[in-house]
């Protein structure tokens, strides 16, 4: 079983459109995969429980079913941090809740897990510990989504920064185009080629049609997808 870990330069660098695209690149080699998303906060009810938006999205481009509660759960109501969110129903999250929750995701006995963090790389759990330090507990390899507008560099940079100082594995960076009205994307997408201690893997550019993923050898290679 592959398991990855998609963290973001921050909160709106799009690391539910680039797992999506990613279990359907999964699903069209005919890899069993499932997308997770073990902390969620912005949610409303829907048949009777709360619902997150991106969770759902996962679970459609998932290629192996599984229950709503398996893939995201733990979910808040409120767009807030989610240790903020967790406090405010009386709960609290924990790397041994975090554990318990992936057995049941690992049990789906899939060949390939995308787990989608919550926020940016350095999100609190709690008022102690930080999510990063559970993917690091768990040895899962990261593919850092960067989100394509002005500052982006710094918020690469910076997260790039912190992989190497906790040890952590990032087996690739994905650009991400958000914001149509950026200028100077090929430089600035230079500089990240240039600058950024892993390989880039695609680039999904910014579209309101079908979204594509542009697809570079090394991430089939880390995928073991070979064309």
């Amino acid at each position: 079983m592959k398991e990855f870990f998609i963290t973001g330069t921050d909160t709106d660098a799009g690391k539910t459109h680039v797992t999506s695209l990613l279990l359907k690149l999964l699903a069209q080699h005919k890899r069993r995969a499932v997308g997770y998303k073990p902390i969620a906060a912005g949610a409303e009810m829907a048949f009777g429980e709360l619902v997150n938006e991106d969770a759902l999205t996962l679970m459609e481009s998932s290629s192996v079913g599984a229950k709503y509660t398996i893939v995201n759960p733990f979910t808040y109501e409120p767009p807030i941090a989610p240790h903020i969110a967790a406090a405010k129903v009386g709960d609290r999250l924990t790397f041994e809740k975090l554990d318990s929750a992936y057995e049941n995701v690992k049990a789906l006995n899939t060949d390939y897990i995308l787990t989608e963090g919550a926020g940016g790389w350095c999100l609190p759990i709690n008022e102690t510990d930080l999510l990063s330090d559970w993917v690091k507990q768990q040895n899962l390899n990261v593919i850092l989504v960067v989100g394509m507008k002005l500052g982006c560099l710094n918020h690469a940079l910076l997260t790039a920064a912190h992989f190497k100082a906790s040890g952590v594995n990032c087996v690739g960076w994905i650009a991400n185009h958000v914001d149509p009205t950026m200028q100077e994307q090929e430089a600035n997408l230079q500089t990240l080629k240039n600058t950024l201690p892993f390989p880039l893997l695609g680039i999904t550019p910014y579209t309101e049609k079908t979204p594509k993923l542009n697809i570079y050898k090394t991430l089939l290679e880390i995928l073991s997808i070979h064309p």
